[in-house]
């Protein structure tokens, strides 16, 4: 603001001498007379690139304010507002002197802005400075995707009951990880919503029988997904919200459904196809380029089908079934990956998702192949 923007801002005022103005400010001896001209703010200042900051020396801090308030209080290095020669608002008024630095407040406060809030993302910083928002899952997620991999693998060839205990484990994993994968957390009605459909899923198939696992599979998620619904249109939630849980608790749902794949495949296939999961997660997380740790682990997937398959009878075949589970396993690892997820997200949906979206290309290869 210039010296001529207050003249033409004060020229209604009541008394006013637009001829007279510079003798009418030198000659105000009472203190108290410029109050009527005081602009009052009722906030915070927010420094412009407009207007060049103006520091105070701290220990020029009047004792007490105006009767009004403050001409404009402001943070440090805030920019002050240059009115007129002898109005508060002028830095050389003799009370405005250590006006920048009146509150100590103002410390929490952020540096100025001129487009609002300038707190981005992790992943939004990411692509601004042209890196990718992908974190993968480490040694230890890819560890521990292994060894639940092998207990499949191993209680496969023991029988469907003992095939059942890492599979249940399997699906309440893979239904809290979607929900963390989604920023949605706690969801405690939608995860235990989630997971019981994969019991029932699970119950369904074992009482119609494996050959009669695709009707059981996809009645239940039918059932399930229609649960979800009702109970979204329940809810009170804004209508963004319900549509962002319904969406969310859908999906959980149907991936640990579908992870009753393994239980519905043969078993020799289930044998092969998760031990080969099992071989291409920790593939792929040796520290290798992304193209480089794929095909990798789809050869090592190969080469684990290969072997697990003679010991099964499958032989050669358990190459491509191995290929086949790896490839979607890939998948699964790599939606657990994006958008800079979290710790705890690396260790639900990052070891869960890759053996569940392999479930469907175990049992497809394993009825195509048996």
């Amino acid at each position: 603001m210039t010296d001529q923007q207050p003249y033409q801002q004060y020229q209604g005022y009541q008394g006013y001498d637009q001829q007279n103005w510079p003798a009418q400010q030198q000659g105000h001896d009472d203190p108290q007379a410029h109050l009527q001209y005081t602009q009052q703010w009722q906030g915070q200042t927010w420094e412009t690139s407009v207007q060049p900051p103006v520091t105070a020396d701290p220990a020029h801090m009047p004792a007490q304010g105006y009767e009004g308030g403050y001409a404009a209080p402001a943070v440090a290095g805030a920019a002050v507002d240059p009115g007129p020669l002898g109005h508060p608002g002028h830095p050389g008024h003799p009370d405005q002197a250590g006006a920048p630095a009146r509150t100590e407040a103002a410390a929490a406060y952020g540096p100025a802005t001129l487009a609002g809030n300038s707190r981005v993302t992790d992943a939004q910083r990411a692509r601004l400075e042209g890196r990718s928002p992908i974190i993968e899952p480490g040694m230890q997620p890819a560890a521990l995707t292994a060894l639940l991999g092998l207990l499949l693998s191993g209680a496969a060839a023991v029988g469907t009951y003992a095939l059942l205990v890492p599979l249940v484990v399997l699906q309440a994993v893979t239904a809290a990880g979607w929900f963390r994968l989604n920023g949605m957390w706690p969801a405690r009605q939608g995860i235990a919503l989630a997971f019981l459909g994969a019991l029932v899923s699970d119950v369904a198939l074992l009482a119609a029988g494996r050959e009669n696992a695709p009707a059981a599979i996809l009645g239940a998620l039918g059932v399930w997904v229609l649960l979800c619904l009702v109970l979204q249109l329940r809810s009170h939630a804004d209508p963004d919200e319900r549509m962002y849980g319904l969406m969310a608790t859908v999906v959980s749902a149907a991936l640990a459904i579908l992870a009753t794949g393994h239980l519905g495949a043969d078993p020799e296939a289930v044998t092969v196809g998760t031990a080969a999961v099992a071989v291409a997660v920790l593939a792929r997380a040796l520290p290798l380029p992304t193209p480089a740790s794929v095909v990798v682990s789809l050869l090592a997937a190969a080469g684990a089908g290969i072997a697990v398959g003679g010991m099964t009878g499958m032989g050669a075949q358990g190459a491509l079934l191995g290929a086949g589970a790896a490839a979607c396993a890939l998948i699964g690892h790599r939606v657990a990956s994006y958008d800079y997820p979290s710790r705890f997200v690396h260790f639900t949906a990052g070891v869960a998702l890759p053996l569940a979206a392999a479930a469907p290309a175990v049992y497809v290869l394993g009825r195509v192949l048996g």
